[in-house]
């Protein structure tokens, strides 16, 4: 049966997607989860939460979906601890040190890869089961052809988003928040500036960056025939009128078959922007998908109906079977739960009866009165010895007895082992001068000052490559070479992305520059080293000794981590940090460009710019030679003139990127690396090396 996954960022939510239905809710706990600004739970609320669920049927799922940092590890882990403990039923969760956290504390807890690792594709789904993941959340780009095809070929179980908000950049990959103002999406404090409005070269009112809330009510029936184990509802920052209301429609249209009027009318109520969408599942990815929320109040009437819908009483959840018996040596009463457990009260002696004797179908009548629990009576067998008597009051008191046992062993915590997690080697990075690393965007970029230089590696994009086998060679001749992937592969581009990835091989590439999970089996398949980039978030040292067990040479740290963060950072694998360029803030599916005039013109080439209304510019780039469009920062990321810096956090190599550069710019950049200039505010930014994120 389809699993209905509801929000819930506060108890009063958690009650409302319960009392409707939902089969199990997710949430978070203190500041370790992605929706810091929602009320959230301590870790004694988590306690209630999990037992008013699981009396009822339903699963709670732990939200452990952000980067965690090194100093933050021994309280991941106590929270890992303390939810393991009082029977969490899954862990959601982004950090590839926490999943190690998370198995090495409770083995016995599935970990779920949350939609934050941007798993879009099927090796990026079997990569996630051989780290002993047990189901992955799917990117909500995907389309109902690619997530057929994943869950066709899946060893784990895929869940998918089918209602809310819908971010404009891939989950997980998105620093536009934490660019502006230091509020990082991968930290749980996104300020939402793709809300904002933007204009094409000068600032307009139009919001280029903000879609519509996804809306998959309608195809409940065909995910499940697909093999989809779970659908989830967006909405922890959400009224628990809200959930109550949304979870209500998907229980409606899962157990129905069928969605009515009433129903989107209901949905429309709770929370829309402009309507909703379907255009990544339905493969019409377009303008249409655009809208923004209109600010209006809510209808009295519908708060005051979601409200009773959890606050009236108990919505019975759980089925029971019953057996009654009364018999000349005593009466019983048994009742079993759905898993299987079982309660039996005794009752008093029955007396001989004057008048009426009692019957079955008067016992199961009396017995099946289960109104005001969240037990529903599902069957009830009894055994009556002729002429005999009990009172109704006594019928009354065993049903409650027996409840209230069941109630209580439902609820109780289950002692199951806890481990303790292994240290984190700690290895030290080079003494020496960190080398030089250079990637680019076009071909012009390739200068010969550039091919002259001294690097300890050249990263060079799939398409360029793949374009001029010649050139190729004479790159490989060059040595340190590598190509870079784009981040963003789905499975009907995986094979020419393997035949390409053979192509280069057989040229004499043996390095390929990797920022997601899904590219990594594809790559050590080619026979290539594997050096990851800055999307694999890398934000701690669990995360880089998961790394060195996935065999990769290196790894770009994360660049919202601080200067001390990253000389603090074991170095597991060979570190390396950007240290200039623009750093891409979005990688979209939609083409932004196409945004401007309508048609796709970003194979033309040529500088695009989003502007705020500051005036701040965002260039926007293609990624690789798709449609798919990467929003980069107006100012340049620089430490050139701080190098001295940067040689003491024991990194393997800094890297320029180049992006918007032309020929010429390319060649100063490499001067002043070589030959450092003063510093530009107005140009250029530190970044968030010296001031961190939230």
């Amino acid at each position: 049966m389809l699993e209905l996954l509801a929000p819930a960022g506060s108890m009063e939510a958690l009650r409302a997607a319960v009392q409707n239905g939902a089969n199990a809710v997710y949430l978070g706990v203190g500041n370790l989860n992605a929706r810091q600004s929602a009320k959230n739970f301590t870790p004694q609320t988590l306690v209630d939460a999990v037992k008013y669920c699981h009396v009822r049927g339903v699963e709670v799922h732990l939200t452990l979906n952000t980067l965690v940092s090194d100093r933050e590890m021994k309280e991941a882990a106590e929270l890992i601890r303390h939810a393991a403990q009082n029977n969490i039923d899954a862990f959601i969760v982004q950090d590839l040190g926490v999943v190690q956290l998370c198995r090495q504390i409770a083995p016995h807890i599935p970990v779920h890869g949350s939609t934050q690792m941007t798993v879009h594709s099927l090796p990026g789904v079997q990569l996630c089961a051989a780290m002993g993941l047990k189901r992955v959340v799917l990117s909500r780009e995907l389309s109902r052809e690619e997530i057929r095809y994943i869950c066709a070929g899946s060893p784990i179980e895929i869940e998918v988003f089918v209602h809310g908000a819908l971010c404009m950049c891939y989950s997980g990959q998105c620093y536009l928040s934490s660019a502006i103002g230091g509020r990082s999406g991968n930290r749980g404090r996104c300020a939402q500036p793709c809300r904002q409005s933007y204009g094409y070269g000068r600032w307009e009112e139009k919001y280029p960056l903000s879609l519509k809330d996804n809306c998959l009510v309608h195809y409940l029936q065909e995910l499940e025939a697909m093999g989809v184990v779970s659908v989830k509802l967006e909405g922890r920052m959400k009224k628990p009128e809200y959930v109550a209301t949304v979870t209500a429609v998907y229980r409606k249209a899962m157990d129905d078959g069928q969605v009515t009027r009433p129903m989107m009318d209901a949905l429309m109520t709770a929370f829309n922007r402009q309507g909703f969408t379907d255009g990544y599942y339905t493969s019409r990815v377009d303008q249409k998908m655009f809208g923004t929320r209109q600010d209006t109040r809510d209808d009295p009437q519908w708060l005051q109906a979601a409200r009773q819908s959890f606050e009236a009483g108990e919505t019975q959840l759980v089925d029971l079977k019953f057996r009654a018996v009364v018999t000349v040596d005593g009466s019983s009463l048994t009742v079993t739960a759905p898993e299987g457990r079982t309660c039996t009260v005794p009752g008093p002696r029955p007396e001989r009866a004057i008048n009426m004797a009692l019957t079955g179908e008067m016992l199961a009548q009396r017995v099946a009165k289960t109104g005001g629990t969240p037990y529903r009576c599902a069957e009830v067998r009894t055994r009556v010895d002729p002429g005999l008597i009990i009172s109704a009051a006594a019928v009354n008191a065993m049903r409650r007895d027996v409840l209230n046992q069941l109630t209580a062993l439902r609820a109780r915590r289950e002692n199951r082992p806890i481990r303790q997690p292994k240290p984190v080697p700690d290895y030290k990075g080079p003494k020496e001068l960190p080398g030089l690393t250079v990637q680019i965007t076009t071909r012009e970029q390739l200068t010969p000052n550039l091919l002259n230089s001294e690097t300890a590696m050249l990263y060079v994009p799939l398409h360029i490559l793949t374009a001029d086998p010649d050139m190729t060679a004479r790159l490989v001749q060059r040595g340190r070479l590598a190509v870079a992937l784009p981040r963003i592969v789905h499975d009907g581009e995986m094979p020419k992305l393997k035949k390409d990835l053979a192509s280069l091989r057989e040229l004499g590439v043996k390095n390929a520059l990797v920022g997601n999970l899904g590219l990594l089996g594809p790559v050590r398949e080619a026979g290539m080293k594997i050096h990851g980039d800055f999307g694999l978030n890398i934000y701690n040292s669990a995360a880089m000794s998961v790394l060195r067990s996935l065999e990769l040479t290196s790894a770009t740290v994360s660049f919202e981590m601080t200067l001390p963060q990253i000389r603090d950072l074991s170095k597991a694998v060979n570190a390396e940090i950007i240290a200039y360029g623009r750093l891409p803030l979005m990688v979209t599916e939609h083409c932004l460009i196409q945004g401007r005039t309508g048609e796709c013109t970003c194979h033309l080439g040529g500088i695009t710019k989003l502007t705020d209304k500051t005036g701040a510019e965002f260039p926007i780039i293609r990624d690789g030679d798709s449609c798919r469009s990467v929003l980069l920062n107006g100012k340049k990321l620089s430490w050139l003139d701080r190098q001295d810096d940067l040689a003491k956090l024991g990194v393997w190599a800094i890297r320029l990127s180049f992006t918007t550069e032309n020929a010429r710019e390319v060649d100063r950049i490499l001067e002043d690396y070589l030959n450092p200039t003063p510093f530009a505010p107005g140009a250029c930014t530190r970044g968030l090396y010296l001031r961190g994120v939230e």
